[in-house]
């Protein structure tokens, strides 16, 4: 998969390259087949080349609002939680979108909601996890021996038919 920044560069050095090829004379749609675009992705860039010059058909900052934590900061976050979430305070030692979200509160003093940190991770290639709530006073050799004692003896039964 490509970048961003890569995309970027692509769609500006087709835009560019067609306002080349209009200064050169070539006919809109045949400026949209050799770059394998719209004739109406063609006319925008034209217009805008008309009305602002070539400096018009460079990359622009995307619209929305700014990420609230800058690519050091993201990376950092990664870094602490490599750390385990019982380094933090937290029981059990694994990441939940809540924990994470608390953790970037704490250090950064930036507050987002779960869901989002859970986009972040899934960006940063971290899978969901679940905590595993058991008891401080669980028996697994217990357990292993009741499942094969005593749960046959009160498992029902299916029903055969024709008794």
């Amino acid at each position: 998969m490509k970048s961003k920044l890569q995309t970027d560069e692509v769609r500006e050095w087709r835009r560019q390259r067609g306002w080349e090829l209009h200064e050169q004379g070539w006919l809109q749609k045949d400026i949209a087949t050799a770059l394998g675009v719209s004739k109406g992705a063609v006319s925008q860039w034209l217009k805008r080349g008309r009305e602002g010059g070539v400096g018009a058909l460079q990359a622009q900052p995307r619209p929305g609002a700014q990420p609230k934590l800058s690519r050091e900061q993201r990376a950092q976050v990664l870094e602490l939680l490599a750390r385990g979430a019982e380094a933090y305070g937290f029981r059990g030692d694994v990441w939940t979108c809540q924990r994470v979200a608390d953790l970037i509160a704490r250090t950064f003093g930036v507050r987002y909601h779960r869901e989002h940190v859970r986009r972040l991770l899934r960006q940063a290639g971290w899978s969901v996890q679940q905590p595993v709530e058991r008891a401080t006073q669980r028996d697994a050799t217990a357990l292993a021996q009741w499942y094969t004692e005593r749960w046959p003896a009160i498992k029902k039964k299916r029903a055969t038919k024709g008794t």
